[in-house]
């Protein structure tokens, strides 16, 4: 199993599990390079983000048995998958059971989805969708979305609840290009929510920081097609209590 991380957000009794795998998509923006702790840990995270060179894989990873004895006496209310690829651990699917198993929690998968995965234990699926473009998401992500878009509607029509991101990079992954992605969900289900997040620099990108106002103004046309759109920007602070690092 490839998990190397796990935090718990005591305020909403809410576990963040992290996997590291070799992820599938090659986003020139990634964090997890920069960064491998979860953010809730840090009181700060993207201003430390911003100043750092890339850090060593982690190198130690628990198996399921060390995952859940780790947990066990946690109130879990909701679980958490992320990281690199969640859906790229083969094992993902075992530990989704145990935990609906042990602490009939809400399993959340975060997943860039390209490839299909076990659904059967999962309960809502947050989708990042990069770019609408092919052309531009090749540019970004260095791999088509022509799968991605298929995986977008096949969980749709699964069922299970479903959420989209998308992050804003100004001059590039710019609010007309959010407002195609907005177009594209619509097309399926107006109802499903779009949360769309601010762009912070990381390493030797080009690109600067989104502003709230940036964020807003994409989130303003993305509600002409959708009903549901939020935003994520750098100004926002911790809500609840800082996290615990269980691993």
């Amino acid at each position: 199993m490839k998990i190397y991380h796990i935090a718990y957000e005591p305020t909403f009794r809410s576990l963040d599990i992290h996997f590291w795998t070799k992820c599938n998509l090659s986003c020139q923006a990634c964090y997890t390079h920069y960064e491998k702790r979860d953010f809730g840990l840090l009181d700060d995270p993207i201003a430390g983000i911003t100043q750092r060179t890339r850090e060593k894989p982690p190198k130690r990873f628990l198996t399921l048995a060390e995952v859940i004895s780790r947990i066990e006496d946690l109130e879990i209310e909701r679980a958490i998958f992320m990281g690199t690829e969640p859906t790229l651990d083969p094992e993902m699917p075992q530990l989704a059971q145990a935990l609906h198993h042990h602490f009939k929690c809400y399993n959340i998968i975060l997943t860039n989805g390209l490839r299909a995965f076990d659904l059967t234990h999962i309960d809502e699926v947050i989708f990042s969708i990069k770019a609408l473009s092919d052309k531009l998401h090749r540019d970004y992500t260095g791999r088509s979305n022509k799968n991605i878009v298929k995986n977008f509607i096949a969980i749709y029509k699964s069922g299970k609840k479903l959420q989209a991101e998308t992050v804003l990079i100004p001059d590039y992954i710019d609010k007309y290009e959010i407002e195609r992605i907005a177009e594209f969900i619509a097309d399926i289900e107006p109802n499903i929510p779009l949360r769309i997040d601010a762009y912070f620099p990381v390493g030797d990108n080009p690109w600067r920081a989104a502003t709230a106002d940036e964020v807003e103004a994409a989130a303003k046309l993305a509600t002409k097609s959708l009903n549901k759109v939020n935003c994520l920007t750098l100004e926002m602070k911790r809500i609840g209590e800082k996290s615990v690092r269980i691993f």
